[in-house]
Formats: structure tokens, sequence, C-alpha cells
């Protein structure tokens, strides 16, 4: 047959950096009424909706994406369409009308493949990750995590019954995966071509209308049928195909499919027949077909992103393409859709994938489901009989709720209450309220969230992982049960609910996310009793009670613990070995001022290190509790105040952080976490009172900063530097005294205190010049006392000296000249005070580093915070090796080994220091010297138009220590 020619009109511009044409994956698609075609291009960041009656009419642009657009999808009822992008994205438009919704998800690499279900509410998205995420599309969480492909996956397709989603990869697999299991079925390993070095080549797959029949292109310039179920080879299109085909497309009723190939060419094929009827040749390659739902026509685009309609596909003489659509019957099996149920689940119907979690955790359940096999249809009865328990639970909860607040709570207060005014309510750390019809948090920590949302009686529960390398892959859960509350660790999760059922029972359940023993999971009934706060260790879970119950478990559901609080539960938060508990001492103040206290467990040696009084901002209340990364004990109240307790005056909460100080009029803090240095929070604005799970809220990193005082120095940075600093020196301190307390080995602490104490001397030092700066000189000599080195001193006199401060400079010496005196008699104290009284002297490198670099570049001190109390004091190792230093003054030109001696490399330091800081170098100007009020910068700011920086010395100096001892090593 004679082929023809088909002109075709530029829609989007392939070209790279060089402006050079190039291949693109380009995409097309019609809506469900033949109104718009839509298209896009793996080169163009746009997509364009195009009126195919009037083509010379400007299209409707699209621009949301950062980059080229890789895959469209539209939902089956054309009112909703979604792109993937190589930035990683996937994102939700409203159609015809173009209206951005939201982002649904985001991978790690591009992505390649999206596709709808057959009811419109799940899409899945698949890419160059090799993980496939099922997406539900009304509230856009994530159902489940499909992995199996060894390589980018390039095509995704739903059978039209949904039972059933298939995928290929660029190697060539094709994944047969059931969706109510989300197992693999059947896995045929390189059956299509592989195309992994090729973007603009990628391998798709598609099943026939019916459901009956998947087609894959073969490695024979084919296209390969595979039986539904079985997954066998039913037969082949082969043709004049001359290079492999590298897209395909059923025809509305699966009679005809037509075929691209990388020879330019498409072909289309009468299925029944397995014979070609007719064939256009291109100029370039087609890289994506869609037919038009009502007529005889198919949409081309080409890999130059250039797009045309062929008319009259298929011969006059021949049946229509859109004559005689198959209807789909349910199958027998259990579908993971209903389509004739007019408003699909807000959880995208995954209701099924947790009925086996329901049948191990209910033991009526079970007696049902023993009942029910000798019935007709079980499932259906099962169904039916866990819909009305869900939905009878649920109004007998709202009857309880009025009835309980009066009479019951065991001497808690009503919910409804305002806070401020009565004792609060107990809470779950990072848990937000309820809210109808809507997914909220149940758990949002450093690790990752635990989400839930309500319909028909029962929820569905989605966990999440931050750092998707980090945890495991968790399917989606159906909760029959209304869990409230929940926590959320490396090891598993825990969920409770509140008093519920004619026998009034609260539910506890564990799951851990992987065990030896396959029925790991447990659950504990508590009856007239109901839990209040949950919280999880390491092998250990706590559940806090209306009774004041303490219950403690093992992972494995031992019952090890039952302690009574002597007031009611606050909240509660664990960290490894350690429970931390908030309760009521008393009801409030006439001040409206909760009465609170806090006690830690140590759950493995059965002891209470800590108990005490926790402080809040009068008129506040508890609003978030817990432990910080390195293990500190935290709490935020609602005035914006965050404290972290410290060993200092024998045990103290020190204010860190003040959202006055650092929000805008409007804004507040949710609290999800902190470390060393930061607070991670997410920002929300009035009238909200806490973030929402959809769109996925944005995390806030805020510099932990004391609420200091307006200083006359004008150094409030370097001031809040030298406060952080001197805890974080006290709790390294305190660590080490436990570790050698335990016989422990405390080696690992030493590069962590060196580097530590060389920042805090920097730091001192760029405050004495604001002192100088600011004729602040009493206040320099105060700062002089707290140098921890001999050499840091002689610095600090070699700086004044510079400066010009003759008198302060004699006063440095004198201040020296006794510390020395001291240090000979045995009889010198830490400038600041210690438990055991010792001083480090062993910030050499960084008081070296300081002065060399006074006359050099910006180079950035590292400088780490925690949570400490202000002390310089570490191990007799460090005077140790300042007393070997002093004794060997005559030896300073001596080369010696890095590791058993850096004497020697410090005195070169401070030799070329002493160079740098003579008079007349070092202009102490408005511009020398100037206090920077960034923490991690330079001691001085310069202007460097004459000056040079003596960066070998600061190089060898930097390399002898770890330049951030709080930065975290992979195990």
């Amino acid at each position: 047959m004679k082929a023809r020619s088909l002109k075709l009109r530029e829609a989007h511009k392939s070209i790279n950096g060089n402006n050079d044409n190039h291949p693109s994956f380009c995409s097309v698609l019609w809506d469900q009424e033949a109104h718009h075609l839509v298209t896009a291009s793996s080169s163009d960041p746009s997509i364009s909706i195009h009126d195919p009656l009037l083509p010379s009419n400007p299209p409707k642009i699209l621009r949301h994406h950062r980059d080229g657009v890789t895959a469209l999808a539209l939902s089956p009822n054309s009112t909703c369409l979604a792109s993937g992008s190589i930035d990683h994205s996937v994102k939700l438009y409203k159609f015809p009308s173009g209206e951005f919704e939201t982002n649904v998800t985001r991978f790690t690499l591009p992505i390649r493949a999206l596709a709808f279900n057959k009811s419109g509410s799940m899409v899945a998205a698949a890419g160059d990750d090799e993980g496939i995420k099922l997406i539900n599309t009304i509230d856009g969480s994530i159902a489940r995590v499909l992995k199996g492909h060894k390589g980018p996956v390039t095509g995704l397709s739903f059978d039209p019954m949904n039972e059933y989603l298939a995928s290929v990869d660029s190697v060539g697999t094709v994944l047969f995966w059931e969706l109510q299991s989300g197992g693999i079925l059947h896995s045929l390993k390189g059956v299509a071509p592989n195309n992994i070095s090729d973007t603009s080549f990628m391998n798709v797959v598609s099943w026939s209308p019916d459901g009956e029949t998947l087609a894959v292109p073969g490695l024979r310039n084919d296209v390969v049928m595979y039986d539904r179920d079985t997954a066998e080879k039913l037969f082949s299109l082969r043709g004049d195909h001359v290079q492999p085909v590298c897209y395909l497309s059923w025809s509305p009723n699966g009679k005809y499919m037509a075929t691209s190939g990388l020879d330019r060419q498409i072909l289309i094929w009468d299925v029944d027949k397995k014979q070609d009827i007719d064939r256009q040749k291109f100029e370039d390659r087609i890289s994506g077909m869609a037919w038009k739902p009502i007529g005889n026509a198919l949409a081309v685009i080409d890999v130059m992103g250039k797009y045309g309609l062929w008319e009259l596909v298929v011969p006059s003489s021949m049946k229509s393409p859109t004559e005689d659509i198959p209807s789909l019957k349910n199958s027998n099996g259990v579908l993971l859709f209903d389509e004739e149920d007019p408003e699909p689940s807000t959880s995208g119907g995954l209701s099924e994938f947790a009925e086996d979690i329901l049948c191990e955790s209910e033991p009526c359940s079970r007696k049902r489901l023993r009942k029910q096999s000798e019935s007709e249809d079980p499932d259906e009865d099962i169904d039916d009989e866990l819909s009305l328990l869900s939905k009878t639970e649920t109004r007998k909860k709202v009857h309880r709720a009025s009835k309980d607040n009066l009479d019951k709570r065991n001497g808690l207060r009503n919910t409804v209450t305002p806070a401020w005014l009565k004792m609060q309510e107990a809470f779950q750390p990072g848990a937000t309220p309820p809210q109808r019809g809507k997914r909220r948090f149940l758990c949002y920590n450093m690790l990752g969230t635990i989400t839930t949302v309500e319909n028909d009686g029962y929820s569905h529960i989605e966990i999440d992982f931050h750092d998707t390398g980090r945890g495991p892959r968790l399917p989606s859960m159906t909760d029959y049960f209304g869990f409230t509350m929940a926590s959320l660790n490396e090891n598993g999760s825990v969920f409770a609910n509140p008093c519920k059922g004619e026998k009034n029972m609260s539910t506890l359940m564990y799951r851990p996310f992987s065990s030896w023993a396959n029925n790991s999971e447990w659950s504990m009934r508590f009856e007239g009793e109901e839990v209040k706060v949950v919280a999880l260790g390491t092998a250990w879970v706590a559940a806090i009670t209306s009774l004041n119950f303490l219950r403690i478990y093992t992972d494995g559901g031992l019952q090890r613990h039952i302690i009574s609080l002597d007031g009611p539960v606050a909240t509660a938060s664990g960290f490894k070995n350690q429970l931390a508990v908030v309760t009521h001492v008393s009801d409030c103040l006439p001040s409206s001022d909760q009465m609170l206290e806090f006690r830690v467990f140590d759950i493995s040696s059965g002891t209470q290190p800590l108990t005490g009084r926790l402080p809040l901002t009068p008129g506040s209340h508890l609003i978030w509790f817990g432990f910080s990364e390195e293990g500190q004990l935290s709490s935020y109240d609602s005035k914006g105040v965050l404290r972290v307790f410290t060993s200092q005056y024998g045990g103290s909460w020190l204010p860190v952080f003040s959202a006055s100080k650092e929000k805008k009029s409007d804004e507040s803090y949710w609290v999800v976490g902190l470390n060393a240095s930061k607070l991670f929070c997410i920002s929300y604005k009035s009238p909200d009172k806490f973030p929402q799970v959809i769109p996925k809220p944005v995390l806030s990193l805020l510099n932990l900063s004391f609420p200091l005082a307006s200083s006359d120095l004008g150094a409030d940075a370097l001031e809040n530097e030298f406060i952080l600093n001197s805890m974080h020196l006290s709790q390294i301190q305190k660590r080490m005294e436990d570790m050698a307390g335990a016989c422990l080995d405390t080696t690992a602490l030493d590069d962590e205190a060196f580097n530590m104490e060389a920042t805090q001397d920097r730091c001192i030092l760029r405050l004495i010049a604001s002192c100088c700066n600011g004729d602040k000189l009493v206040r320099a000599t105060e700062l002089m006392k707290l140098l921890s080195l001999e050499k840091s001193m002689k610095g600090a006199i070699k700086l004044v000296t510079a400066l010009k401060l003759p008198n302060l400079a004699e006063r440095f010496n004198s201040i020296l000249e006794e510390r020395l005196v001291n240090e000979s008699k045995g009889t010198h104290k830490s400038p600041l005070p210690s438990s055991n009284g010792r001083a480090s002297l062993t910030a050499d490198a960084g008081i070296s580093k300081m002065m060399v670099t006074s006359n050099g570049k910006n180079e950035k001190p590292e400088s780490s915070i925690a949570f400490s109390s202000p002390t310089l004091s570490a191990p007799p190792l460090f005077i140790k090796k300042e007393n070997k230093q002093e004794h060997k003054k005559s030896d300073q030109n001596q080369t010696t080994n890095a590791k058993t001696s850096m004497e020697p490399s410090y005195a070169e330091k401070v030799k070329s220091a002493e160079n740098v800081l003579r008079v007349g170098e070092v202009k102490m100007t408005g511009q020398v010297l100037k206090v920077q009020s960034q923490r991690l910068s330079d001691p001085f700011l310069k202007s460097s138009n004459n000056q040079e920086t003596t960066k070998k010395d600061l190089d060898q100096l930097t390399s002898l220590r770890p330049s951030n001892p709080f930065r975290k090593t992979p195990n």
C-alpha cells in the first residue's frame, strides 16, 4: 500500500542548551469529548491545551513545572489532568480550565510515566527512581509504593477492571501488580527493548479496552500480546516495522492498534486479523499517539514537538474504531474501586488493603469470619458487617462524648473548655485535631508522619518517612478502631483510640516495621480505662491512661511494668531508653497558669534520673514536648518559647528560642523537632491554628537563639554564639562524665571537645574586638579571663596592642602572668565553673586560625551548638597535652607527628599570627574588626583589597581536626 504524508504543526520547541534541535519525548492525549488536545515535551516545561477545531488559534499554556514535562495523564471523566516532569514533581490541574490544584508528590529523580485508574480516584506515578507510587487524587495521599523494577519505569497501565497494574522499565522488564495486595503476580524479564540510553524513546504497555490482553513492544520490531491472568504470550503483530516499536495505542473499541517505530512510520493494525491495514511516513520519529474518542482520527506528535491529526485512519469500508466499544463486567475478585459509586472514597478505595489487619486484631471479626465461611458470599457479608459495626461505634462515640465530659474522665476537664481557663487536656506531640472530611496528622516528628482521614465510619492511615531511604515502604492501613493518637520511630508505630463501644473499651495496637516472626503485631484492650498518650522507644512501648497508670510493654507485647502517676497526664515522649512524662500537679492558678511537672524514666535500668517542675510562660499552656535529635529534653509553649533541659545549676530549663523575636505578626510555628542548632517547624498564618496535611506543609529551619536583651555592645549574634557554645561544652563534659562512670571509652568525644573549645575561643576574641570598638574595656577584660589557652591570651594581647590600647594590653598581660603563676602552683581554676573544676586548654588550633585569618579572606569557622551549660571543662587528656607543650617551649621549631603532639604545629600558627597582628597591619577603623551578625563567619570582616590570606596555614590547621563535630556520619 502507498504511504501518505501528513503535515504537522509545531507545539513545542525541542532545543538543547546550544539551541540545537534534538529529539525529546513528547506526549499527546484527548479529552473524553474530543473538545481538547493536550501536548507536552520533555524539553519544554509548559503544557499546551489545543482546540482541535481551530488549530490556528493559540493554545492555552500551563507553566508550573521548572523543567521538561515527561508524562501526561487525564482522568477518565476528563476533569483532572496530571503531569510529571524532569523536576521530580507530579502536579494536578482542573480540566479543561487548566487551573493548578496541587503538587501531589515528589520523587528523587525525573518522572517518566503516569496513569489514572478507571474511576479516576487514583493516579500511578513512576520514573527513574524505580518505584511506583499509587496516589489518591482526592487528598493527595500516597496509598502504596510498589517496588520491584531494577531500572527506570517508563510505562504504566491500569487494567480496565481495576484489579491489575502493568508496568515496564527501560531494561525491558514487564511486571503485573495485584492492586489488592500490592504484590507482583507475574514478572516478564527482557521481553521489551532495552532503551536505557535514550530518554526520547520509552517503553510503554497498554491494556486492551476489554482488559483481557496486555500489549507490549517486542524484541523483533513487533508488538506482543499477553494474557491478562496467566501472562502467557498469546500472539504478536509483526509487519513492516524495520526498527523497534517505540509507542502503541489501542483504538477505543480494541479492534485496531496504532504502532510507531524508530523507523519513523506508523502502522495501523487489524488486531483480530493480525495484519496492518494502513501506514504513514514522517520526517521524525513519532513518540506519542492518541485515538480520537469520537470519530475516526488519530492524534500524533513527534520527537521535535510537532503534532497533527490523521483523519480517516481506518478505511471507511471497515468498522469504525469507536463502534461497539466493550462494556466491562465486574470480575469475581474484589475490585479496588466501585465504578458505580458516584462519589469515590477519599482514600482512593483502599479499604480492602487492611482487611487482614482487622481480622488479626478484632476477635469479634474472627468469629464473624468463621460463621460466614458457610455462606454463599462471605466477602459481601463480612464487608456489610464491618461497615455496620464501624458506623454504629461512631454514633455511640458521639453520644458518649457529652456524657463523659460531665461525669467521667477521672478528674480531667471537659475537652471543649478553653485550655487557658482550666487544666489542659492530654495531647499527643505532633498531632493535629480532627477535621471532618480532611486528612490530619496523628504524628509528625523528625522521622516521618502518620496521617489519617475518616470516611464512612472507618479511616485510612498512611505512614511516610521524610527520608525514603531511611524507613521501609509501608502499605496503607484501614482503621476500623478510630485511632486518634499515634507515635512513630525507626522500629514501628503504636496507635490508640478513646473508649468506645458498649463495654467502653480503649485499644492499644503496636505494628513493627520488620520482624523475624510472621504475626508480630499485637494489641491490648482496656475496659473502662482510656489511653490518653502513647510513646515509643528502644524495644518498649508506653501508654498512659485515664486512671493515671503508666503501662510499659516490650516491643513483643509483654506487659512489663504498671506505674501509678501522681496526677493526670498532659503528654509524653520517648527517646531510646528514656521516657519523659508530663503530668498535672494541681488545678490551674487563678492567673490561668498550668501547673505541670515532668518525670524521666530510664526503661532499661528501671530508674528515674530526672524529675521536676515544667516551666511555662505566664498565661500559656504546653503545646509540644519531646527530645532533640541529641536526646535533650525540650518543651514549647503557646507563647512561642522553646526550652531545653540542661544540667546547669543542678538541672535547669533554658529558653533557647522565642517566636516573638522571629515570626511576623500573623505567623505562628508548629514544632516538629529540633537538633543541636536548628528548630524544625511548620509556619502557618492566622486564622489557622495548625498546619494542614494537604497541600504538604513546608518545613522551616530556624536558628536557635536566646531571647537576649538588646546590648549596648551591638554584638547580639556573638553574645548568643558565646552562650550556646558554652552550653555545648558543658553538655560534652556531662556526656564524658556519664561515659566514664559507665566505664566506656570517651575518646570519641575528645575531638568534639577540641573543636568546640577552639570555636569558643574564636568567638571570645571577636567579642573582645567588639568591646574595643565600643570602648567597653572592662567587659573586654572579663572576656580575657574566659579564654582557655595561654596562646589565646597572647593573641588577645597582640590584638589590643595592634589596636593601640597599651593600658588594656598591660592589663591583659597581668592577667596572663597571674594565670601562669597559678598554673605553676597548680592552683589555677577554670574560667567557667565545671563539675570537676578542670579547665581545658585545647583551643590552640582555633585561636591560631583566628589570628591567622585576621588579615585574610573570610574563612568560615566551623561552629556547632548543643544544649548544655556554660563550662569550658574537658578531660585530663587536654591538660596533659598543654603541660607537655609548656615544658617544651624551646622546641617550638621542631616538627613532630600530629597524631602524638599538636604543640609544634600550634607554635607555627601562633608565629604566623604574630606576624599578621603587628601594629600597623591591623587597622581598627570602621571596616576592620566589624562584628558580624552571622554565627558561622570569620572573627573579623575586612576590606580585602590590600590583604592576603595565609590559607596554607589555615588548611594545615583545619585538617588536624574534624570540621564539624556534630555532623552526622553514616552508620
